[in-house]
């Protein structure tokens, strides 16, 4: 890939991360609920999440699950559950501030917890999959080494979406520093929990050729 070709996938790379979707969803739900230095693990799942789909689309497996409409169908419902299971989660989430912790424990758990999450939120989408398939093959070079070529793809993908993610968290967790009454905390719940169950419903609408 020529440095010509990388600016223009670099652009592509920013308006793919800055789009509205289920990933934006789950770090500013982090962000309300954590905090941000917390809750951007839950971006360092989801940049986990776009790896995992690069790899698979590298390896050829995400060439057959777009070919299978078993498969689609599959990965498709299990990540629209998941995202509804979220969104009613974050909807009866307790209407307090960002909790607070000292044991190190609970923490390092919640930290996992939060990653799994966010790796769930993008590896479990077939829209993914299909969008990097028509997407990545325009900005390989096939006369040179695609290996080397997948890992700059990757690697813009991860840096644009630390980024992103970051804002989007810190967005989040600036507007909970400034509503902090239980009624405020409780609006923001339902708000970003009816979000994840409209992420979800979209998800689940989508076909094999979308």
């Amino acid at each position: 890939m020529d440095f010509t070709l990388w600016l223009a996938f670099f652009a592509a790379a920013w308006a793919i991360s800055l789009s509205p979707g289920a990933g934006a969803v789950a770090a500013m739900s982090a962000g309300l609920n954590h905090g941000f230095r917390r809750g951007y693990f839950t971006t360092l799942g989801l940049v986990l999440g776009i790896v995992t789909q690069l790899v698979v689309v590298a390896l050829g497996v995400g060439a057959l699950i777009a070919a299978s409409a078993t498969a689609f169908t599959v990965i498709k419902w299990l990540g629209a559950a998941y995202l509804v299971y979220l969104g009613i989660q974050q909807w009866r989430a307790p209407a307090a501030p960002v909790a607070k912790s000292d044991d190190a424990v609970t923490l390092r758990v919640r930290r996992r917890d939060l990653v799994l999450r966010g790796w769930i939120v993008n590896a479990l989408n077939p829209k993914g999959t299909v969008f990097l398939l028509a997407v990545v093959p325009q900005f390989l070079d096939l006369t040179r080494d695609l290996d080397v070529q997948y890992a700059v793809i990757g690697a813009t993908l991860v840096f644009t979406d630390l980024v992103v993610m970051a804002g989007y968290t810190l967005l989040a967790s600036r507007v909970l520093a400034a509503l902090r009454a239980p009624a405020h905390v409780r609006t923001l719940n339902r708000l970003f929990g009816g979000l994840f169950v409209a992420a979800g419903v979209a998800l689940a609408s989508i076909k094999r050729g979308a």
